[in-house]
């Protein structure tokens, strides 16, 4: 029997989703946390629900980022992964849902129309609704998708990114980092975009582009705190001590 199909079985998914999420707690517990900008959960409150928005690749810490008055769902793929990636954020209590940010003719068929709709509703519960920005196998390049998603909702869209001092990146088409436990972990925050819900094709392309760019900048934000390259990020002060 292959590899591939050993992992189909639902108690193989299951299990390696545990030990995933369990060992991505580990390295939360491990690591000195910091956030910036520091009064961010003060500052967003007002603004809940919203839209997460996040690189593949660079997610595997973002459970962290949630409180327990947080009510949050996450945008996960149908595919094999993606039941792992289900069964760990489950677990971690990010609610998942099931769908795709695929284009074309795969948008139907992988489910990208369901889980739009289930994110419009989740919001309209009061749900925060994560979800990578960039289209699947187009690394770093925002999609229209979650600019729609704000939109439609009118919710805002808060680029997100999450970086630790120690980690290995993956030689994937997404540059996915797993996160390595005793060192420092970070978590910077964009200013919000918003899109007006008559933002016409050429607004919204407006708004596509201005995620991307602060989603990178965002990233860069976030390695430079964890690396120590921040010279104006204070580790220990309310943001440093604060528990996601």
């Amino acid at each position: 029997m292959s590899l591939r199909r050993f992992v189909d079985f639902p108690w193989v998914q299951k299990s390696i989703g545990i030990v995933a999420a369990e060992y991505l707690r580990f390295v939360r517990r491990t690591c000195t946390f910091g956030i910036d900008p520091p009064d961010f959960y003060a500052r967003v409150r007002p603004e809940l629900p919203a839209i997460v928005a996040m690189w593949h690749g660079q997610h595997f810490m973002m459970p962290f980022l949630k409180r327990k008055e947080h009510l949050v769902k996450v945008l996960i793929s149908r595919h094999r992964d993606g039941e792992i990636n289900a069964i760990a954020a489950d677990r971690l209590g990010i609610e998942p849902i099931r769908g795709s940010g695929s284009r074309g003719r795969d948008f139907l068929k992988k489910g990208g129309v369901a889980g739009f709709k289930q994110m419009l509703e989740a919001l309209a519960a009061g749900y925060n609704v994560a979800l990578t920005a960039d289209i699947p196998k187009i690394s770093r390049i925002a999609g229209r998708g979650i600019v729609e998603l704000a939109r439609v909702s009118g919710r805002p869209i808060y680029p997100v990114a999450v970086a630790t001092s120690r980690y290995v990146e993956l030689n994937s088409w997404d540059r996915s980092v797993l996160n390595l436990p005793f060192g420092r972990f970070a978590v910077a925050v964009g200013e919000p975009v918003r899109v007006g819900q008559s933002a016409d094709a050429t607004a919204v392309e407006q708004a596509r582009r201005l995620v991307e760019t602060r989603l990178n900048a965002t990233t860069e934000r976030a390695h430079a705190i964890a690396e120590g390259r921040a010279k104006d990020f204070i580790w220990g002060h309310a943001g440093g001590r604060q528990l996601a």
